[in-house]
Protein backbone atom coordinates (compact mmCIF):
# COMPACT_ATOMS: atom_id res chain seq x y z
CA UNK A 1 0.00 0.00 0.00
CA UNK A 2 1.42 3.42 -1.32
CA UNK A 3 -0.14 6.43 0.69
CA UNK A 4 0.36 9.59 -0.90
CA UNK A 5 2.48 12.05 1.11
CA UNK A 6 0.88 13.21 4.31
CA UNK A 7 0.20 17.00 3.91
CA UNK A 8 -2.87 19.06 5.02
CA UNK A 9 -3.70 21.76 2.54
CA UNK A 10 -1.85 24.35 4.18
CA UNK A 11 0.97 22.20 3.59
CA UNK A 12 2.14 21.16 6.77
CA UNK A 13 2.46 17.83 8.27
CA UNK A 14 -1.35 16.34 8.47
CA UNK A 15 -2.62 15.95 12.20
CA UNK A 16 -5.07 13.41 13.78
CA UNK A 17 -8.75 13.91 12.68
CA UNK A 18 -10.46 11.30 15.40
CA UNK A 19 -9.52 8.29 17.21
CA UNK A 20 -13.24 8.69 18.73
CA UNK A 21 -14.44 6.94 16.82
CA UNK A 22 -11.35 5.86 14.77
CA UNK A 23 -12.01 7.58 11.01
CA UNK A 24 -9.74 7.68 7.89
CA UNK A 25 -9.99 5.86 5.23
CA UNK A 26 -6.91 3.00 6.60
CA UNK A 27 -8.37 3.89 10.35
CA UNK A 28 -5.39 5.00 11.40
CA UNK A 29 -7.31 8.29 12.92
CA UNK A 30 -5.78 10.87 9.80
CA UNK A 31 -7.39 11.55 6.26
CA UNK A 32 -4.37 9.85 4.83
CA UNK A 33 -5.14 8.58 1.10
CA UNK A 34 -3.85 6.22 -1.40
CA UNK A 35 -4.58 4.43 -5.09
CA UNK A 36 -7.28 2.55 -2.97
CA UNK A 37 -9.22 5.00 -1.65
CA UNK A 38 -10.75 5.95 -4.84
CA UNK A 39 -13.60 8.24 -2.64
CA UNK A 40 -10.71 10.25 -1.48
CA UNK A 41 -11.61 10.28 2.12
CA UNK A 42 -9.96 13.32 2.83
CA UNK A 43 -11.84 15.96 4.35
CA UNK A 44 -11.67 15.80 8.05
CA UNK A 45 -15.24 17.23 9.41
CA UNK A 46 -16.87 18.26 12.61
CA UNK A 47 -20.31 16.47 11.53
CA UNK A 48 -23.37 18.06 12.84
CA UNK A 49 -27.20 17.21 12.77
CA UNK A 50 -27.41 19.18 9.78
CA UNK A 51 -24.91 17.29 7.96
CA UNK A 52 -26.14 13.55 8.98
CA UNK A 53 -29.55 14.50 7.53
CA UNK A 54 -28.45 15.36 4.58
CA UNK A 55 -25.77 12.85 3.92
CA UNK A 56 -28.58 10.08 4.96
CA UNK A 57 -31.04 12.32 2.58
CA UNK A 58 -27.94 11.63 -0.26
CA UNK A 59 -27.84 8.15 0.25
CA UNK A 60 -24.82 8.33 2.65
CA UNK A 61 -26.05 7.46 5.91
CA UNK A 62 -23.30 8.26 8.49
CA UNK A 63 -25.41 7.81 11.62
CA UNK A 64 -26.79 4.41 12.16
CA UNK A 65 -24.80 1.78 13.79
CA UNK A 66 -23.05 -1.23 11.36
CA UNK A 67 -21.30 -3.18 13.57
CA UNK A 68 -20.69 -5.60 10.79
CA UNK A 69 -17.89 -2.91 9.65
CA UNK A 70 -17.02 -2.23 13.09
CA UNK A 71 -18.83 1.66 12.32
CA UNK A 72 -20.43 2.97 15.68
CA UNK A 73 -22.34 5.52 13.33
CA UNK A 74 -21.69 8.74 14.20
CA UNK A 75 -23.18 11.74 16.25
CA UNK A 76 -23.05 15.64 16.04
CA UNK A 77 -19.45 16.75 16.79
CA UNK A 78 -17.61 13.91 15.71
CA UNK A 79 -14.63 14.41 13.37
CA UNK A 80 -14.80 12.08 10.52
CA UNK A 81 -13.03 11.63 7.38
CA UNK A 82 -15.51 12.59 4.49
CA UNK A 83 -15.43 11.59 0.86
CA UNK A 84 -13.85 15.66 -0.58
CA UNK A 85 -16.78 15.06 -3.20
CA UNK A 86 -19.40 14.56 -0.43
CA UNK A 87 -18.11 17.71 1.34
CA UNK A 88 -18.03 19.80 -1.62
CA UNK A 89 -21.81 18.69 -2.75
CA UNK A 90 -22.95 19.23 0.85
CA UNK A 91 -21.07 22.96 0.62
CA UNK A 92 -23.02 23.57 -2.43
CA UNK A 93 -26.34 22.62 -0.84
CA UNK A 94 -25.44 24.95 1.91
CA UNK A 95 -25.14 22.16 4.04
CA UNK A 96 -21.32 21.35 4.76
CA UNK A 97 -20.54 20.94 7.71
CA UNK A 98 -17.23 22.91 9.83
CA UNK A 99 -13.79 21.69 8.70
CA UNK A 100 -10.41 20.75 10.46
CA UNK A 101 -8.04 22.40 8.21
CA UNK A 102 -4.59 20.99 10.29
CA UNK A 103 -6.02 17.20 9.91
CA UNK A 104 -7.53 17.67 6.09
CA UNK A 105 -5.35 15.76 3.40
CA UNK A 106 -3.93 18.25 0.60
CA UNK A 107 -5.40 15.87 -1.65
CA UNK A 108 -8.96 17.82 -0.75
CA UNK A 109 -7.91 20.34 -3.02
CA UNK A 110 -8.42 18.54 -6.00
CA UNK A 111 -11.83 18.65 -5.87
CA UNK A 112 -12.68 21.66 -3.06
CA UNK A 113 -11.28 25.16 -3.24
CA UNK A 114 -8.95 26.14 -0.02
CA UNK A 115 -11.05 29.15 0.78
CA UNK A 116 -14.13 27.26 0.55
CA UNK A 117 -12.51 25.35 3.23
CA UNK A 118 -11.44 27.95 4.79
CA UNK A 119 -14.66 29.81 5.45
CA UNK A 120 -15.78 26.39 7.31
CA UNK A 121 -12.36 25.87 9.06
CA UNK A 122 -12.52 25.26 12.97
CA UNK A 123 -8.83 25.53 13.51
CA UNK A 124 -7.76 28.98 11.59
CA UNK A 125 -7.38 31.86 14.53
Amino acid sequence: MQMSESVNVLGEPLETCGNDPVTGFYRDGCCNTGPDDLGFHTVCAVVTEDFLAFSQNQGNDLSTPRPEYGFPGLKPGDAWCLCAARWQEAFEAGMAPRVRLRSTHQATLEMCELEDLKRHAVDLS
